[in-house]
């Protein structure tokens, strides 16, 4: 492997394991297997973390941190159309692609969440943060969409962001147990459904 530098080392080391999560899971993964594949030492693997879980919750905090911005990018303005389509857009995009494995794929926060949630105090709290991030983002666009008019009133924002996450988080780990993928087009009318549109025509 090319000589990287310190960052791109840890970077290297998180975007290996995540890829090797995506198929067998956190608890599954050996710190041997990872270094393997990484092909870097030991040494290495420690210099950056303490330990499996350390490297575990910077996983999960790097994850969410790139998730949340792709979740700001689709409810932009700029990203086009109206505040409810944009809404719209991103439910489609996660009904579509539930478990596609990159940075704006919600399917490392669904792998995770029944796995370490009662293994790793550390890495429960990081996905707790990084999903209640994710609420007020989706809580920002659904009052974004109110102020223009796309949106019709809703009583609490906050509330609906949070059941709404809730909802598409339960039905992912449904499909994955189902392996029916065809489950999230009826969540995808009902959360169209509880958007119902404004005054101002939907774009």
């Amino acid at each position: 492997m090319t000589r990287l530098s310190q960052q791109d080392t840890r970077a290297h080391i998180l975007d290996t394991g995540e890829r090797l999560i995506h198929g067998s899971g956190f608890t599954a993964l050996g710190l041997s297997e990872l270094l393997r594949e990484a092909a870097v030492p030991k040494g290495s693997f420690y210099h950056y973390f303490r330990s499996k879980e350390d490297f575990g919750e910077a996983l999960i905090r790097r994850y969410f941190e790139r998730y949340e911005q792709a979740v700001a990018t689709l409810l932009a303005p700029q990203a086009g159309g109206t505040g409810r389509s944009r809404l719209m857009s991103y439910f489609a995009r996660w009904s579509e692609n539930a478990c596609e494995e990159d940075d704006r794929s919600p399917c490392l926060a669904v792998k995770l969440a029944g796995e370490v949630a009662d293994l790793s105090e550390p890495m429960r709290l990081a996905l707790a943060e990084g999903m209640d991030r994710v609420i007020a983002r989706l809580a920002e666009g659904l009052r974004a969409a109110q102020a223009e008019g796309s949106l019709a009133p809703v009583a609490d924002a906050d509330r609906l962001a949070e059941a709404l996450y809730t909802n598409w988080l339960g039905m992912a780990l449904r499909v994955k147990v189902t392996r029916n993928p065809a489950l999230m087009a009826g969540l995808l009318e009902d959360t169209a459904s509880r958007l119902p549109p404004g005054t101002l025509p939907a774009g």
